[in-house]
């Protein structure tokens, strides 16, 4: 069968027969509507009719999500309305890089595979407790984060962190969680070191992780941060990585113009304190993804 397909080409086989480029390219549009966006610009190099279905808008809007318009408001306009004279493949290649929005502190994309719309909201934009006393939280610069900075605990023990988004997501059942780091990480001579010098008090009681949306559904989840015992061979599986607790889930219906969620996670026994965490940003993405 491999032999067999070699031979077509876009002019047909060597003995007159059908080939490739014989197919319309209004059927190769409709076979494309199926594929996802990466699998399309694949098999665009094959030939010309191909590569007209690949560009079609018809097949790029059917990839796009219903409220692709809203996204593209969040881009700087740098030409007046360039975007409305762009080809919709040309603005799912835009829209699935992140653009940032809400001062930076925010992004938004589409899954490249799916067209399916994604979000990650940066500690900088949460209600922290304590954030402002720098004997409890420092912003600490760092390249492991799709933002600039972090927010690093040394020690609290009020330990709240909350926030709020109103977006016009698209229809769609969305798992939203949350990116923390125990331990302080660094570079030194090249190499990544962790330091859980102010590491403690997530193994004594649980971490409480709520959502709620403005259409009054609801998540929660407890969980303790830290191994009460450690693997003696691997040691604690917990510190010196990041990891994305999943807070809940919610759906998004066709009748919801903007839905707004509320998240947030606190450990708030004033019994003991707690320390060395960084708290990295919230995503919202596609349950299924």
């Amino acid at each position: 069968m491999g032999a067999s397909l070699s031979l077509l080409t876009e002019n047909g086989l060597s003995n007159g027969g059908p080939s490739l480029g014989d197919i319309p390219e209004s059927c190769v549009a409709c076979v494309f509507l199926y594929l996802t966006p990466p699998e399309i610009c694949n098999l665009a190099r094959l030939n010309r009719a191909f590569r007209g279905a690949a560009s079609s808008d018809a097949v790029w809007e059917a990839k796009l999500p219903s409220n692709y318009h809203h996204l593209l408001g969040l881009l700087p306009q740098t030409d007046g309305d360039i975007h409305h004279k762009l080809s919709k493949k040309a603005i799912f290649a835009i829209l699935s890089r992140p653009h940032p929005f809400d001062d930076g502190n925010k992004e938004v994309w589409l899954d490249k595979f799916s067209g399916r719309v994604c979000m990650s909201i940066s500690a900088k934009a949460m209600t922290i407790t304590g954030i402002e006393d720098r004997r409890y939280w420092n912003w600490v610069p760092t390249e492991e984060s799709r933002f600039p900075v972090i927010a690093y605990l040394q020690q609290i023990w009020w330990f709240e962190v909350a926030g709020v988004v109103k977006f016009p997501f698209n229809p769609d059942i969305y798992t939203l969680s949350v990116r923390v780091h125990l331990g302080k990480f660094s570079k030194r001579l090249g190499r990544r070191v962790c330091n859980f010098e102010h590491t403690h008090g997530w193994d004594v009681k649980p971490v409480r992780f709520e959502l709620s949306t403005s259409d009054g559904q609801q998540a929660s989840t407890e969980c303790f941060l830290d191994d009460t015992e450690q693997d003696g061979t691997n040691g604690n599986h917990k510190r010196g990585c990041w990891i994305d607790y999943k807070v809940g889930e919610f759906i998004v219906s066709e009748l919801d113009p903007e839905t707004e969620v509320r998240f947030s996670m606190k450990q708030i026994d004033c019994t003991h304190s707690k320390g060395g965490l960084c708290v990295d940003s919230v995503s919202i993405i596609p349950s299924n993804l």
